[in-house]
């Protein structure tokens, strides 16, 4: 590997997005029928504001096995500020942030918008592909 490839190289660019004000059943729906572990809340013009995680969801479940009934919106659940890559950091450095956190995937970010989202497989394939 001696070109430097970046994260944006290996990003994914068509990313499921969710609004902070929307539903949260319609929101947890989505995940579910998408199978996936969860989406960046992003405000208008790709502002990221946050991340939805099934994790999250489940704190929206299990008010709702309480209460008989789902309420509340994404912006309610989600995790704010979250932890993000910069689109032009190079492939080594976002392993290293992966080894160094719990999270399964990242939003990608350039110039305070979201461009996309790695995730752990995106970026051992870079990796192998660059083997």
């Amino acid at each position: 590997m001696t070109e430097r490839r970046t994260v944006a190289d290996f990003m994914v660019t068509d990313v499921l997005t969710v609004p902070p004000g929307m539903e949260i059943l319609h929101a947890v729906r989505l995940l579910l029928d998408r199978k996936l572990s969860g989406a960046p809340v992003v405000e208008e013009a790709d502002e990221l504001v946050g991340m939805l995680t099934k994790k999250d969801c489940f704190k929206a479940a299990l008010n709702a096995a309480y209460y008989k009934e789902w309420s509340g919106t994404v912006d309610q659940y989600m995790t704010r500020a979250p932890e993000t890559l910069d689109a032009g950091l190079d492939i080594v450095s976002a392993a290293e942030r992966f080894l160094a956190t719990p999270y399964r995937r990242f939003p990608v970010v350039e110039d305070g918008r979201l461009v996309g989202l790695l995730s752990r497989s995106d970026l051992l394939r870079a990796f192998v592909q660059l083997s």
